[in-house]
């Protein structure tokens, strides 16, 4: 708590949960993110926490989630299996109770003999409808709770797959993209075309502006992907400052097409101080991009567009570069 007050920053819940992890070695990216500021003496801000948290510390309230998920089916699975086992010793005690009145109802003599005989069945009835009752509310319960449940889980998966910083598809999603688009593509054989994208200078950004300002280039590099691709294109952070974007039934002309397009886009985005609206600098991107030989492996593909992202930065930057096409069909 001291140190959060020290640095003017907000005691919430994940800021407090940061530090922790800092003070408690619980983590290493935690740690090295935060002695990484603390050397370059730069700002700790609450965004930069925020930060922190939701790169490394949410799975593990997502993993939280699922836990009290399943401890919440558990129980409800337990009281209903109770509940229909006690309806299941009622409806038996009541079929006995119908056979008893079936029998003894033709052996009655009087009245009296009748009524009593009655008033036994209409009792054992009014427990069985009551019996029914509460399985129709457990029943109720258990369908709003498990609805509940589903969206929680929705909810965390969704947060699972979904970089906290930039909104895009995380790595792990992007694996299973890519995976995806392998097995697709050789069941249907069209190909597809993997751009691997790197904000230029990108270092410089946070060592003279701060970790804040780095946010705010990746935030707006990601919207800026997000919203130059369509359809079923996947857009997701690869780590750092590279992204990575997936580009089903595409070409690599058209593949080159979109990195030229996307690239254009970004070099117009000026980088602004949002207390003083100085502007900081211009954003530029290289981009490597690769059209899937058939044959290949996820690592090949992931090499090949990696390497011809290096042409682009080797090149001078700010262009887009095509892997070898000895290497294609």
């Amino acid at each position: 708590m001291h140190a959060i007050l020290s640095y003017g920053l907000l005691p919430t819940p994940p800021i407090f949960e940061v530090w922790f992890s800092y003070y408690a070695r619980t983590h290493t990216e935690v740690v090295r993110s935060i002695d990484s500021v603390l050397d370059k003496k730069q700002d700790l801000t609450d965004a930069f926490c925020m930060d922190i948290y939701l790169r490394y510390l949410s799975d593990y309230r997502n993993e939280e989630k699922v836990r009290h998920a399943g401890t919440q089916i558990q129980e409800t699975l337990h009281d209903f299996v109770g509940l229909v086992d006690n309806v299941k010793v009622a409806t038996a005690d009541y079929n006995k109770t119908l056979e008893d009145v079936n029998e003894n109802i033709t052996l009655a003599k009087t009245p009296e003999d009748i009524q009593k005989i009655v008033t036994k069945a209409s009792s054992k009835t009014k427990g069985m409808l009551e019996q029914n009752r509460k399985l129709e509310e457990q029943l109720e319960k258990s369908k709003l709770l498990m609805d509940e449940l589903k969206k929680d889980l929705e909810t965390v998966r969704r947060e699972a797959m979904t970089d906290g910083l930039t909104g895009l598809a995380n790595r792990k999603s992007f694996d299973r993209e890519l995976q995806d688009s392998i097995l697709k593509s050789q069941e249907c054989g069209k190909p597809f075309t993997l751009l691997m994208v790197d904000i230029d200078h990108f270092k410089s950004f946070n060592d003279n502006f701060g970790h804040m300002v780095g946010d705010q280039v990746l935030r707006l590099v990601a919207r800026t992907l997000k919203d130059g691709l369509k359809g079923r294109d996947v857009a997701a952070r690869y780590g750092g400052e590279e992204f990575a974007i997936i580009l089903p039934e595409t070409e690599l002309n058209a593949g080159m097409a979109v990195g030229n397009s996307l690239r254009k886009t970004i070099s117009t985005k000026d980088v602004i101080n949002r207390s003083t609206g100085e502007i900081l600098g211009r954003i530029t991107i290289s981009v490597g991009v690769a059209e899937f030989v058939f044959d290949e492996s996820t690592e090949d593909i992931i090499e090949r567009a990696d390497n011809a992202l290096y042409t682009a930065k080797h090149n001078g930057r700010n262009q887009v570069a095509a892997a070898p096409a000895s290497r294609l069909k």
